[in-house]
This record gives structure tokens, C-alpha cells and sequence, in this order.
């Protein structure tokens, strides 16, 4: 199974790429998030400038946010940059949709979607919205067409898993890996955490700032999914949702995502204090590097074959220094 690494796109993430790749890291996905983050195909290009071996990709694109014309070329742009190191995901959108108050894409968009997208980097004339479209880009505009590029879609459920299976190369998943995991070439599975000092608590500060946001993202997931009644069932749920609660309702999603995968937000904060630590070892890969190994091994049982992993906190490249090697034992 290899080891690579995932960043909620930052001003550093070219930087902290450039590290992943001189630690051992095989890849790099950077998240597509525009209300937190700089442009992630801007990023990519400015990682690709400082790497040469290392894999890239944007994990997951929103399909909404841009014309599948705006995603063909960028990735045509950074195939040119980085060529045999670009890998693409999809999704219907999570906190790229819902910190801005939209709701998750249909399954039958994404198809589509994945279509055009497709049929345009092979060089195919291909409808959209009604209009008939093809990459015109001359030569030195644009690498020669066909274009190939692994792709991936975030998916869980059964619509995802039979988009997957007849347009993607693979799957990216988050939480549980899906029972038919095995039939699908490349299994992407992405998780943060921290490896645990000797004696060191998940209550300690380093702890909640490397692994906090990832357990704040139980909270995140949970309101999305099921609503207040999701979330009081958590650990220090209640806190959590007397925070949030503050916000009018029209701009509640902004009190829920603000600081998603980076920082923890005054309710994520909340709750911590209130026993949301107690889910960190459970939320995410946070332990000592032999559970961090015992479970990435178990990973690679249930067939994943890339497991990405997101740090965080005030030291990046610590972060992945340790998670590393702590998987490599």
C-alpha cells in the first residue's frame, strides 16, 4: 500500500509538497475548497515547479465550481508541468459545496460531468449545456490531445460505487472502506491524526492542534448528514451545537465550516472541551506508531491501496516526518 499525503490548500502547500516528496511520500492531493484556500490548480502548478517525482492531483474537484472546458485545460496545463504525475478526483461535494451553503451534487451530474470532462481531453467534440464544444488549443497552447489522466470518484454509496465502476479508475473514500473495495484497481483512502509521543495524551496541546481539526470534522459530517439530532449524540455535541446555534440559520453553514481540516472553530473548540477529545483516537489516525501501523495494516486487508494521509496543526513538516515513518516501521 503506499503512503501519500493530502493538504487542505494553503499559501504553503507548495512548500509542505516539496517536503512530502523529499521524505518518500508517493503522492499529493491538494483539496479544491475556494472558500478557504487559494485556487488548487494554481497550487498544483506552483508544486509541480518544485518537485519531480511526486505525484499530483486535486482531491476531490466540485463539479459546479467550474466549466469541465476550466478543468480540461488545467489539467492539461499541469499534465504539460508534471506529465506521468497527474492523478484527478471528483466528488459531489462536501465542505467545497456546503461552507457555502449548497447541497451535495446528484450522482447523474457527476456522470455527465465526468463525461464532457473526459471526451474533451481525448480531443472528442462534446455537448454541454446545450452547445457543442472541443480544446481548440494550438500547439504550444496545450499538450497534443489525446489526454490521458488517471481518475478517481469520491464515492461510498451505492450510486458513487456504480459511477466509479464505469467511468473512474478507482475510488477515494473517507471514513469506511465500501465492501466491494476489491473489485476497483486504485482505493484512495484519506484520513489525519497524529503519531502519539511516548506518554503523550490526546488531551495534550500538540494532540488537539495536529488532530483536533480532524476530529472536529465528526461534527462537520455528522450536522450534514443528520442534522442537530446527529450531532447531540456526540461527545460534547451539545457544546458544540450551542455554538453554532449563535448564527442566524441562513448563515449557520459558515459557523460549521469556518476553519474545516485547518484549525478548529470556537464550537469545534467547544466541544473538545466538552469530550469531544475522547473521539480522537476513533475520528482519526491518532495513536501510538504501533496502532498507527497495526491499523494501516489492516487498511491494506480490506484492499485500499493508497492511503493519503492530511496532517496538521502549527508543524506540517513534522507532521509527516513522523506519520512516515511511524508507517513505514
Amino acid at each position: 500500500m503506499d503512503v501519500s499525503c493530502a493538504f487542505p490548500t494553503t499559501l504553503e502547500s507548495p512548500a509542505h509538497i516539496q517536503t512530502a516528496e523529499e521524505l518518500g511520500y508517493a503522492r499529493a492531493w491538494l483539496y479544491d475548497t475556494p472558500q478557504n484556500s487559494p485556487d488548487v490548480w494554481m497550487t498544483l502548478a506552483l508544486a509541480a515547479a518544485r518537485t519531480t517525482r511526486i505525484g499530483l492531483g486535486p482531491a476531490v474537484l466540485v463539479p459546479t465550481l467550474r466549466h469541465p472546458m476550466v478543468n480540461a485545460a488545467a489539467t492539461a496545463m499541469l499534465v504539460h508541468l508534471a506529465l506521468g504525475r497527474v492523478t484527478v478526483a471528483f466528488g459531489t461535494g462536501f465542505s467545497g459545496r456546503r461552507a457555502m451553503g449548497y447541497g451535495a451534487i446528484p450522482w447523474s451530474f457527476v456522470r455527465d460531468y465526468v463525461a464532457a470532462y473526459r471526451g474533451l481531453l481525448r480531443g472528442d467534440v462534446v455537448e454541454w449545456e446545450g452547445a457543442w464544444m472541443q480544446m481548440l488549443h494550438p500547439t504550444g497552447s496545450a499538450p497534443p490531445r489525446p489526454i490521458s489522466v488517471p481518475l478517481l470518484l469520491a464515492a461510498g454509496g451505492p450510486k458513487g460505487l456504480a459511477a466509479a465502476a464505469d467511468l473512474a479508475d478507482g475510488i477515494f473514500v473517507v471514513g469506511a472502506v465500501p465492501e466491494p473495495a476489491s473489485t476497483f484497481p486504485v482505493v484512495c483512502f484519506l484520513a489525519s491524526g497524529t503519531v502519539l509521543g511516548h506518554g503523550e495524551e490526546v488531551t495534550s496541546p500538540r494532540v488537539r492542534a495536529a488532530a483536533g481539526p480532524g476530529t472536529a470534522q465528526k461534527f462537520h459530517g455528522a450536522y450534514v448528514s443528520g442534522g442537530r439530532a446527529a450531532v447531540a449524540g456526540l461527545p460534547g455535541g451539545e457544546a458544540w451545537l450551542e455554538v453554532v446555534d449563535r448564527a442566524p440559520p441562513i448563515q449557520r453553514h459558515l459557523a460549521v465550516h469556518r476553519g474545516h481540516a485547518v484549525e478548529m472553530n470556537e464550537a469545534d473548540q467547544a466541544a473538545w472541551e466538552a469530550g469531544g477529545a475522547t473521539m480522537t483516537g476513533e475520528a482519526t489516525f491518532t495513536g501510538t506508531a504501533d496502532r498507527v501501523r497495526q491499523r494501516l495494516d489492516a487498511l491494506a486487508q480490506a484492499g485500499v491501496t493508497e492511503f493519503v494521509y492530511q496532517p496538521a496543526g502549527p508543524d506540517i513538516e513534522a507532521e509527516l516526518e513522523h506519520f512516515l515513518a511511524a508507517a513505514q516501521a
